[in-house]
């Protein structure tokens, strides 16, 4: 028979193990090793979230998973997504993948957009501890933070370090279909040729390195989240919502 090839029950037992260690990775070298082998085992790819997720849920069936699904579920029926449908066929860059990044980028996968984030660097190193606004809590918490960080704001903590609020956020976007690429930077924006024919092209990204596959990916909604060193041209706004 022809059509995509579904995994076995032993594909299926070993990517349950695999998401495990997902769930628990304390670095972004682990967290997207563990990831792309996960969707590698479950021949799925990172797309738009209702493209993506239902698949995703329908294949990992462990109680931690439930557990997540149960949250993501309750987060995306909210009737402003529209099932996932509000933005269908818009394509989304972000640029970095810290809090205010991986935020966004969440939002706009939730939406229904296919969501790119580009991150410069390829570990996550900052342990500034960041206080964090009883509604970002209640928004992390409602969108799973407990089942990567166990010890997310417990009682009265209302803080947590930078690269464990990156670790469990990047997580979290990378189950809803967001893809993440690391070790890629942004340089700059290449417009649309003027004289343009039968083939449309939009607008796209200059990255180092030049040859990354992200070079070709054209984008409709450009978001600038690298912090005050935004490489972004013209006037910036500043939505500081971590601290």
């Amino acid at each position: 028979m022809g059509g995509r090839k579904e995994p076995l029950s032993e594909e299926l037992a070993l990517a349950s193990d695999v998401f495990d260690k997902f769930c628990n990775a304390p670095t972004l070298k682990l967290i997207l090793g563990h990831y792309r082998h996960l969707c590698e085992l479950l021949h799925i790819k990172p797309t738009h979230f209702p493209n993506f997720y239902p698949k995703l849920k329908s294949k990992l069936r462990s109680w931690k998973a439930q557990a997540l699904w149960t949250k993501f579920d309750k987060r995306a029926s909210h009737k402003c997504y529209n099932r996932g449908k509000a933005c269908p066929n818009t394509r989304v860059l972000v640029i970095g993948a810290g809090p205010c990044g991986m935020r966004a980028a969440i939002e706009a996968q939730l939406l229904g957009a296919k969501v790119v984030v580009v991150e410069k660097r390829d570990r996550l190193s900052r342990n500034n501890v960041l206080h964090l606004w009883p509604f970002v809590i209640h928004d992390l918490r409602a969108l799973g933070a407990k089942k990567f960080f166990g010890k997310f704001c417990a009682g009265a903590i209302d803080h947590i370090s930078i690269r464990q609020l990156q670790c469990l956020m990047l997580k979290i976007a990378l189950l809803l279909g967001v893809e993440i690429h690391e070790g890629v930077g942004f340089e700059g924006l290449v417009p649309p040729p003027e004289d343009q024919n039968n083939e449309k092209i939009g607008w796209r990204a200059e990255v180092s390195p030049p040859d990354h596959p992200v070079s070709q990916y054209e984008f409709d909604v450009l978001i600038g989240a690298d912090g005050k060193r935004n490489t972004l041209e013209g006037d910036l706004f500043y939505l500081d919502y971590y601290s």
